[in-house]
């Protein structure tokens, strides 16, 4: 049985259309339309309620490939020579392993480090340069950065622009996006790559992860009769603080016009997979390392302080020949899949290698339980999420009411209801030792007061 691993950056669970129902997430953007990846799931066993812990996108893919728990023991770090990443697993029983991405995460220098050395075990490993602030173009760019910012852009921030504006001179037509080079890559790699008997591909795409500037055919989400700059980039802290609520929506639709054309590229993956045969031995996951705030609480990009489902939740689903295809509400995190594609292999004999529970009941359609609770956070930040199908509790540094919502009647998370059920805050933050914090948790904090654990 062949693996085939695609993994998206930045992708919000409801802007996936078989998630959100054709259902729009702001009342002035239309929703996201993603036809393929909807095709897709139908084939597939999906899931509501996978989480990532340890956040942002280095964390994920450390338990994502190695299905450890990086919270609470590391950040934003390599690998270290004592784990065990999945390539180095399915390498030693035979399979060829191959890593395409353009994440440069992956391969970006980290203070002392030569790179991240995520891609330890893989027989091949193909990076495509210039996302985001990739060192990758030194000229100037030719297009104009004042185009692209607004008056409140700091200088650091211009240069980010103008790093990516360069990087991305040169693209006339869409092949020459990212995402399109990505699934370029993949393909090509899995036609010449059909004959092994076992291969394991990993499929990174840093896309949709900003700067958003989709192709112009997938630029429809914006409001056409837009005048202002075009914010491919938008900066953190208080949104109103340096943009205009028709930025703010303008930011919104170019985010979904990227969310759109990346389902349009894996629209070429899924034909390939499917024209090649691997739909017929190979175990498939599409999931995104998490989502993206868009001052849904009134700041964009990804933060410790932002643990609500805009950057929480994200698609999650797996394609094997003989699961059922199905939705679940089981509660999973990412270092379950590690051990759950291993049972799933016939390697259930490694699964002991990894911190996280192996899922596979679920996708057989034996159970919708796995965990009770999740956790969500950044190893460096204070906050931290704790959830289970129903309630989020959100813990605070001190100074700051913790917050509580009830996400079956409020899914956008509006209403505190940390003074009115101090109980089930309490009864959250029991499913976690004290370690798993950067605060003393010593009581629940409401807007009120602070109400003591039992």
């Amino acid at each position: 049985m062949n693996l085939i691993v695609i993994c998206l950056d930045s992708f919000r669970q409801d802007h996936v259309s078989c998630y959100h129902g054709r259902q729009p997430v702001f009342d002035d953007v239309p929703p996201c339309q993603t036809p393929n990846i909807d095709a897709f799931a139908q084939r597939c066993v999906v899931f509501e309620n996978a989480y990532p812990c340890g956040l942002p996108t280095i964390p994920v893919r450390y338990e994502l490939m190695t299905g450890m728990f990086s919270l609470p023991y590391r950040g934003w770090e390599p690998l270290t020579p004592y784990d065990k990443p999945i390539a180095e697993i399915l390498r030693s029983e035979g399979y060829i392993c191959g890593i395409i991405s353009d994440t440069y995460h992956y391969f970006r220098p980290y203070l002392r480090t030569a790179s991240m050395n995520y891609h330890r075990g893989f027989h091949s490993y193909l990076w495509v340069r210039g996302q985001e602030f990739d060192a990758y173009a030194s000229n100037p760019p030719r297009r104009k950065v004042d185009d692209y910012v607004n008056e409140h852009y700091p200088p650091e921030w211009r240069e980010r622009v103008a790093q990516f504006l360069a990087n991305t001179d040169d693209f006339t037509e869409e092949r020459h996006y990212f995402p399109a080079q990505v699934v370029e890559l993949a393909i090509d790699w899995l036609k010449k790559n059909r004959s092994h008997r076992k291969i394991f591909l990993w499929v990174d795409s840093f896309d949709p992860h900003e700067p958003w500037d989709p192709p112009p055919r997938f630029d429809t989400y914006t409001d056409p009769a837009y005048k202002g700059p075009r914010l491919i980039l938008p900066m953190g802290g208080n949104a109103t603080d340096w943009a205009t609520p028709e930025q703010i929506r303008f930011i919104r639709g170019l985010y979904a016009g990227e969310c759109a054309f990346v389902d349009h590229c894996l629209g070429w993956l899924f034909d390939a997979l499917n024209d090649l045969g691997y739909l017929d031995n190979s175990i498939i996951v599409l999931l995104a390392d998490h989502g993206h705030p868009l001052a849904d609480h009134g700041k964009f990009l990804k933060g410790g302080d932002r643990l609500y489902s805009e950057l929480l939740k994200v698609p999650f689903m797996i394609y094997a020949p003989n699961l059922t295809p199905r939705r679940t509400k089981a509660l999973v995190q990412f270092p379950d899949l590690l051990p759950t594609l291993l049972e799933l292999l016939g390697m259930g004999s490694l699964t002991d290698l990894c911190t996280g529970k192996s899922f596979t009941p679920v996708l057989r359609g034996e159970t919708d339980t796995h965990r009770r609770v999740v956790i969500c956070g950044y190893h460096e930040a204070i906050d931290r999420c704790i959830r289970d199908e129903t309630r989020s509790y959100i813990i605070r540094p001190d100074g700051q009411p913790d917050e509580l919502y009830n996400l079956a009647e409020d899914p956008k998370e509006t209403r505190n209801l940390i003074d009115e059920h101090p109980e089930e805050a309490q009864r959250l933050a029991r499913q976690f030792g004290r370690l798993w914090f950067r605060r003393p948790i010593v009581g629940v904090k409401g807007v009120q007061g602070r109400y003591e654990l039992l």
